[in-house]
């Protein structure tokens, strides 16, 4: 038995989000600190909020990952067979124009 690959795609549309905030962005909105202090601080005054590194945040679309097999043979073509699966399983909408490929396993 020839080898195969496993294929992870996600469908890529117009309206897709990919966004990286620092904390300290974040923690600057007014709206977000009433909110955070209304959360885990309500009826507490006086109270500051601080971070100790500037970590980023990633704000992404939730995609949907879907699979299909190939033949180590068509490793070329992945694309390809990633666009025709999801035509043939109708998974390409309005506004969505093409797919990503997220994940290659090799399967022997």
């Amino acid at each position: 038995m020839e080898g195969m690959i496993n294929v992870s795609y996600t469908i890529m549309c117009k309206n897709d989000v990919s966004k990286e905030l620092s904390l300290a962005e974040i923690l600057a909105n007014e709206k977000v600190i009433k909110s955070i202090k209304s959360e885990f601080a309500s009826g507490l005054r006086n109270l500051v909020l601080s971070q100790k590194e500037d970590t980023q945040v990633t704000m992404k679309t939730k995609k949907e990952v879907f699979e299909f097999s190939v033949s180590k043979d068509d490793f070329a073509d992945l694309l390809e067979f990633a666009e025709e699966d999801a035509r043939k399983h109708k998974r390409i909408k309005k506004e969505c124009d093409g797919v990503e490929i997220v994940n290659i396993i090799t399967v022997d």
